[in-house]
């Protein structure tokens, strides 16, 4: 599998900072056409799209404010009003917070359900689109278990089986559309900024085992990842990115 990112329009999700930001800056560089960047904070999204802009030339990166759980119609029909076609959709807003299951839930799986299918059947060659491919944002506890974070694990691993399942061979003869799903590894950025666990005598041993057990990398990383996913991926496949190294296909 071979696709090519120059003359491309990405859409990423949770792409005003951290993995989002680093994946949009490596799509541009590699010559996108546009990435559209949706998060909800407009600040940092506006701020986002001004660099990218200055960096890469006028309207290469476009933001647009948008909830991932209630936004979905009126986005949807404002980028495929103003774009002819969508190459790629990266489901990446996510949350860690194991105090708050119905956000966890809600944003990491739900709304990332969501989305892939508005985008997979507005992709599909079968009902009149030209294909592409949709990229989920998973974690390496999709696959690995830690003792503290139960509600994170299950979101994570949901989205690897509802993301295997949709990009099963035979889904993708029949539609054109590759999904494909991003294990990243331990990351630099707001998520992992501070510990969001249940029971607070356990913060100090879960901070201990991140350090002592686990590769840390930084947001260019997971960029560069994203794109060689992009790039080279077939349907179903899932792909980790940890320690900086490139990415990685993966049998969970």
């Amino acid at each position: 599998m071979s696709r090519e990112v120059s003359g491309k329009i990405i859409v990423i999700t949770g792409a005003a900072s951290g993995l989002g930001h680093g994946m949009a800056d490596n799509f541009l560089q590699k010559g996108a056409k546009t990435v559209i960047i949706l998060d909800i904070d407009e600040s940092k999204g506006q701020e986002a799209v001004s660099s990218f802009n200055r960096k890469y030339g006028n309207n290469r990166a476009v933001f647009i404010k948008c909830n991932v759980c209630t936004d979905l119609d009126q986005v949807y029909d404002k980028i495929t009003k103003d774009y002819n076609d969508i190459d790629c959709l990266i489901n990446n807003a996510g949350i860690f917070d194991e105090n708050n299951l119905e956000g966890t839930i809600g944003i990491n799986v739900t709304a990332l359900i969501n989305w892939s299918m508005k985008f997979y059947d507005y992709m599909r060659v079968d009902r009149g689109g030209k294909g592409g491919i949709i990229i989920n944002v998973s974690s390496i506890y999709g696959y690995r278990i830690m003792p503290y974070i139960p509600f994170y694990h299950a979101s994570k691993y949901a989205v690897i089986g509802f993301s295997k399942s949709l990009g099963h061979e035979m889904n993708f003869k029949r539609t054109g559309v590759c999904i494909a799903t991003l294990c990243p590894g331990l990351t630099f950025s707001s998520m992992t900024s501070e510990p969001r666990i249940k029971e607070k005598e356990l913060e100090e041993p879960f901070l201990n085992d991140l350090q002592k057990d686990y590769e840390w990398q930084y947001p260019e990383a997971i960029g560069k990842g994203t794109v060689e996913i992009f790039e080279k991926a077939e349907s179903g496949s899932v792909w980790l990115v940890e320690g900086s190294r490139p990415a990685e296909k993966i049998n969970v």
